[in-house]
């Protein structure tokens, strides 16, 4: 029998977090696990690493297909594992505490990358998170 560890640091304690997770286009019933308006529209896992990579986790990715996803896509396959705690419990970032965490800052973090600002001509760019009640502004390119 294959016996999971309870070792924070190894692999398979790792978070897994699937693009779905934070996907605006998806319904709750289709995975999204954030609110709407916090997440993001088409994330890739590509994009997810980056940014959690950037923010200095341990970030793995996975060629792993999300079970509720419908798509067989290749830019819909794909999962993210996270490191969250070292081998004692430690949290490795003090910011990052929980899933929700991890999933809100990468759906704050996309928009901002630069494939995301250049493709889109800046269409979400002049809206910060916070500001409310402005969205589609820019919208129609």
């Amino acid at each position: 029998m294959a016996h999971l560890t309870t070792n924070p640091a190894d692999k398979e304690r790792f978070l897994c977090i699937y693009p779905a997770y934070i996907n605006s286009k998806k319904t709750l019933a289709e995975g999204r696990r954030i609110p709407a308006e916090k997440a993001v529209e088409n994330p890739s896992c590509a994009e997810i690493r980056d940014v959690l990579t950037a923010a200095g986790l341990n970030v793995l990715l996975e060629n792993k297909m999300y079970p509720r996803e419908w798509n067989r896509d290749v830019q819909f396959r794909g999962r993210v594992r996270i490191q969250l705690k070292l081998e004692d419990g430690s949290l490795c970032q003090d910011k990052f505490s929980s899933r929700k965490d991890v999933m809100f800052y990468a759906a704050e973090m996309i928009p901002k990358l630069k494939s995301r600002t250049q493709k889109s001509g800046g269409a979400d760019a002049g809206s910060q998170p916070g500001e409310g009640g402005k969205k589609g502004k820019k919208k129609k390119k």
